[in-house]
């Protein structure tokens, strides 16, 4: 194998003279001042500006309520609680994505079956969902990766025939859409994102939309311990003070802080994703004549938000380990990374006996794939820096 360093011997330098990073929050004024307003009045946390925050999002993408967490993991813990799991059923998911969305399920001590990707979308594919439902199975989790829709038509499907819940894992995927539909108002419970990589940002955060009432009731009491002051809900009541501990829940309160960032950034979001499309058709011409690249698949009737953009090397034409590539564009400063590890992979789900070789398309997506830097604080100048290091790499190696 040749060696890349060649790039860089004779005063070869890099592209960029300082690191960009694959990805960033976007923070202005009206957000620091967002958070200084919630600073001043009475409340820090479990406040009234959460419910503003869970309102404009519900109303954002066109659900019925909307539940704020801590956090993406606890949003998708109390959604497993909410739908019922519990020991011994299964769930199904996909293992391109973060580990989040299968350790929810071991939280309730449910067990992670995981499905094979569609190697054009890199989705959950559903021919293989089909394939390992067994009288076990209680729910789905598909994953928006990137930002782009899973097949839900045919993913609901197979829930209704199967009487199966289905928790969307849309993470990337706010304000993307499924056929002219909101992501987060189709499924029976949809999980956003607000960590800073992510469209927007509370700092951490998370939130659960849905169209279902008893979700909603059981996401609100999850959240806070399993207690409860409605009185409806109460087996007893002493007096105005009195509540109850109903279940064993969790502390995955979001702070009001929190949700007047979420305010704040909300109301850029559509701003943002019309960026994110600019630097994706960007990329998109700079790499279509590129052979050695598989650029990203676009279903039909959808519109991805571009949360991540994720090129595909054809690493026998380039005759080179995608490791090589990922370092020599490091040293062109520029922050690429690889989306994901598929889980099963990881030590503690190869200890729970997952073994490698159950979903061969994840897997061989994982070793010819990189992410490129995507965010609306980037510039054009910033794009056309990393499409110049790309091309560099990719390219001008094969000269070497």
């Amino acid at each position: 194998m040749k060696n890349i360093d060649k790039l860089y011997i004779n005063g070869g330098k890099p592209v960029r003279d300082t690191y960009l990073p694959y990805g960033k929050q976007e923070i202005d004024d009206e957000d620091i001042q967002a958070i200084i307003n919630v600073l001043k009045s009475d409340y820090l946390t479990t406040g009234p500006t959460i419910l503003q925050f869970e309102r404009a999002v519900a109303e954002y993408v066109d659900a019925k309520y909307a539940v704020a967490f801590a956090n993406g993991t606890g949003a998708l813990h109390g959604a497993c609680f909410a739908a019922g799991i519990q020991e011994s059923d299964e769930v199904i998911t996909t293992p391109m994505t973060f580990v989040s969305s299968s350790n929810c399920i071991l939280y309730q001590r449910g067990k992670p079956v995981f499905a094979d990707i569609d190697p054009r979308t890199y989705n959950i594919s559903p021919l293989s969902i089909k394939k390992l439902i067994t009288k076990k199975t209680k729910a789905i989790i598909p994953v928006d990766f990137t930002g782009q829709p899973a097949d839900l038509d045919e993913i609901q499907y197979l829930a209704n025939q199967f009487n199966l819940v289905i928790i969307e894992d849309a993470a990337h995927a706010i304000g993307a859409t499924y056929k002219g539909r909101k992501i987060g108002s189709i499924s029976d419970m949809t999980m956003f994102s607000f960590h800073p990589v992510k469209h927007i940002t509370t700092g951490e955060g998370g939130i659960i939309t849905t169209n279902n009432k008893e979700y909603y009731e059981k996401l609100i009491q999850f959240r806070s311990h399993g207690i409860t002051r409605e009185q409806n809900q109460l087996s007893e009541n002493h007096g105005p003070w009195y509540y109850e501990m109903q279940f064993l829940g969790f502390n995955y309160r979001m702070t009001d802080l929190q949700a007047g960032l979420g305010i704040s950034q909300l109301k850029k979001l559509d701003r943002f994703i019309k960026i994110r499309n600019k630097y994706v058709d960007m990329y998109n011409k700079a790499f279509q004549e590129v052979k050695e690249v598989t650029l990203p698949y676009q279903l039909a009737n959808c519109q991805s938000n571009w949360h991540l953009y994720i090129i595909r090397l054809d690493l026998e034409q380039l005759k080179i380990g995608r490791k090589e590539i990922f370092e020599a564009l490091q040293k062109e400063n520029i922050g690429i990374n690889v989306h994901y590890i598929p889980v099963y992979l990881q030590p503690y789900y190869q200890k729970l006996g997952y073994k490698k070789g159950i979903c061969p398309n994840a897997e061989k997506l994982y070793a010819e794939i990189i992410t490129l830097p995507l965010f609306p604080g980037m510039s054009d100048s910033d794009v056309r820096d990393v499409i110049k290091a790309v091309l560099k790499v990719i390219i001008n190696y094969k000269k070497t």
